[in-house]
This record gives structure tokens, sequence and C-alpha cells, in this order.
């Protein structure tokens, strides 16, 4: 058995924990949040918190790391990424990835900081669910879409 299957299996349930949480705080969460009182919102913020920063970073590993084993698999289509639509896609898919982590880094290192204020936090996720977006339309299109 090829290694390929597992990888992309690994790597769509890695993705779909990891969007899903963050579509869930974009169209949910942030939205409401801001709706409730503050004694709600200290003690959801107290109880969701660390549940999702003990499980998401796991999940991002595993989804960074079955990426490139799955990228490694197309290494020939990124050796010239311009001379086929699914190179130029899949490039285009992994620059945005690579900008989704750099995202998640900043996260971590202001939140370590405790210098992650709740607009900036709006605005990442914002900045990550629209990555993502377009992440998961590439990621079909790149089968489907030629030129």
């Amino acid at each position: 058995m090829t290694l390929y299957p597992v990888l992309l299996i690994v790597h769509l349930l890695a993705a779909f924990l990891f969007v899903g949480t963050v579509a869930f705080e974009v169209l949910f969460l942030e939205p409401v949040h801001r709706r409730l009182p503050a004694d709600v919102r200290k003690a959801l913020g107290s109880q969701l918190g660390p549940r999702v920063r003990s499980v998401v970073p796991w999940a991002v590993v595993v989804l960074y790391l079955a990426g490139l084993g799955l990228a490694w698999q197309h290494r020939g289509a990124l050796a010239a990424p311009a001379a086929s639509s699914f190179g130029i896609l899949l490039s285009i898919k992994i620059a945005l990835a690579a900008s989704v982590l750099i995202h998640v880094v900043c996260a971590l290192a202001l939140a370590r900081r405790r210098r992650l204020t709740g607009a900036a936090q709006g605005r990442l996720h914002l900045s990550v669910f629209c990555h993502m977006i377009a992440i998961v339309v590439l990621a079909k299109a790149m089968f489907y879409v030629t030129w």
C-alpha cells in the first residue's frame, strides 16, 4: 500500500479540525461573544480557551507534517511549478499554507507575551479563515481546473 492515501486522509482530518475550529470561532463564537455579559465571556473563555490550546496545536503539527509528505509526492510538479496549472495552483496553496503558519506562530508569540488583544485575535482569525477558504478551493481546483 502506498503512503499517499494515508497522508491524504490524515491531512484532511487535521484540516477538518483546524478549519472547523477557526470557522466556528469566526462565524459563531466571536459575533456571539461580543453580546454576552462579561462574566459569561470570562467563564466561556476560561473553559474553551485551554481546550482549544491543547488540541489545535497538535492538529496544526499533523496538518503540516502530512502536507509536507503530500508535497513530496508532487515534487516533480513543484520543481517546475509554472509548467502546469496543477503546479501553479499547488504552489499558491503552499504559499497560503505558509502564511497561515506564520499567522499561527505570530498569534502564539503574542499570546505568550500577553499582547494578543481581542481585536488582534479577531483580525488574525478572519485572515486565517479567508486563507483557509482559498486553500480548500485550491485543493479541489488543482485536480479539476486546467489551462
